[in-house]
């Protein structure tokens, strides 16, 4: 393995990428780049918020972008990425990290994952949500059993994809973190 092996860690919202890949950097001493952070910071708005008023388009042209300044920036030096969970559908943004190292899928199971996106969400009196990302909110889900069946056909989907672009799968079992950096570590050998 290259010193300068990078890992760029990819995976549905609330898969872990950013708690794991704080604890990948510290392990391997090198810097951080959560992705969704950078264009938080380079835009003053969540990214939530960021891509409901500017749109898909503009929010993939900010992704992008911050994903070719690190890529220039680090191509030569290690460093850990973690991305947001869309990634997959940015072929610009991917290609701008390809060359740095290995594409980490964390897969978590489906359930785990929306009892988390759950878990931040609100439905309001008026029966609209609040929290939900774009792509659930947009279907304008009636109850949880909905968000569900929207989630699970996302789910679905977005696995397909990110097990085809991935060179290292990781099943995160939904236990702690401790266990699931275990479990990164063992697949990554570090």
């Amino acid at each position: 393995m290259s010193k300068n092996k990078s890992y760029i860690l990819m995976g549905i919202k609330h898969s872990g990428k950013s708690t794991q890949g704080r604890m990948l950097a510290t392990l391997l001493g090198c810097p951080l780049f959560d992705i969704d952070d950078v264009i938080q910071k380079n835009t003053g708005k969540s990214v939530r918020q960021y891509y409901t008023e500017a749109g898909p388009v503009a929010f993939l042209a900010a992704e992008e972008a911050v994903c070719g300044k690190i890529a220039q920036a680090y191509g030569d030096k290690q460093i850990v990425v973690s991305t947001g969970g869309g990634i997959c559908d940015n072929a610009p943004a991917l290609n701008y990290l390809r060359p740095l190292g290995e594409f980490v899928y964390l897969q978590v199971p489906e359930e785990v994952a929306c009892d988390r996106i759950l878990k931040k969400a609100t439905q309001l009196s008026d029966g609209t949500w609040k929290g939900l990302p774009a792509y659930i909110n947009k279907m304008k889900p009636r109850d949880e059993k909905h968000v569900r069946e929207i989630f699970s056909e996302f789910y679905a989907s977005r696995t397909e994809i990110y097990s085809t672009i991935a060179d290292v799968v990781i099943q995160m079992n939904g236990e702690s973190k401790d266990d699931n950096f275990k479990i990164l570590q063992e697949k990554l050998h570090l």
